[in-house]
């Protein structure tokens, strides 16, 4: 078996980073985790976090993002796992070659954390290379627990304060209450 399609022996739990500022961005959100709930037995919702509203990064002039994680349970190998949240992007109407990097996203879906694997590959860091400075991902995994380790960095309540300056806004309580449509990826477009 490829290893883009590797199930692994062992449920390995993961933090997933989700991120909207185009076309209806509480909408994509929402639905986005409805979609990775729909990929059973591939993986399994265990958690989402409330959404929140949060400044872009980057430097370019674009709208506000709606934000949230999600934690999951998955047999996937990370870069399977990765090809999986490519293709849900797509299913959304995300087009990589289009965009302007660091621009508006329709939808972005960040592979966060798997386990507590440390890795770099010219495709794949692991955990996230930049988890430890954004607000808008700190905050919501904090909802969660805020004693968290980030593999190989320490504990999340150790970069809150680092991050206090950045603009985070809650804007719902539970995206799981609202009924969005499940986005259907295009198996081998990507």
């Amino acid at each position: 078996m490829a290893e883009r399609e590797r199930i692994t022996d062992s449920t390995i739990t993961a933090w997933i980073g989700i991120g909207s500022n185009l076309d209806d961005p509480r909408r994509q959100v929402v639905s986005a985790i409805a979609s990775l709930g729909s990929y059973r037995p591939q993986l399994e919702v265990l958690w989402s976090s409330r959404l929140y509203g949060t400044a872009p990064v980057g430097g370019v002039r674009q709208p506000p993002f709606v934000n949230a994680v999600t934690r999951i349970a998955t047999r996937l190998s990370p870069r399977a796992l990765l090809d999986l949240l490519h293709q849900t992007e797509i299913a959304a109407g995300r087009r990589r070659s289009e965009e302007i990097f660091w621009g508006p996203r329709i939808l972005d879906l960040d592979l966060l954390s798997y386990g507590d694997l440390q890795m770099s590959t010219p495709d794949l860091v692991l955990p996230h290379p930049r988890l430890h400075e954004r607000a808008f991902v700190l905050i919501p995994l904090a909802e969660y627990d805020p004693h968290w380790q980030i593999p190989g960095r320490g504990a999340i309540s150790d970069f809150l304060p680092k991050v206090q300056h950045q603009a985070v806004q809650v804007l719902t309580e539970s995206p799981a209450r609202r009924e969005y449509p499940v986005l259907q990826p295009v198996l081998g477009n990507t």
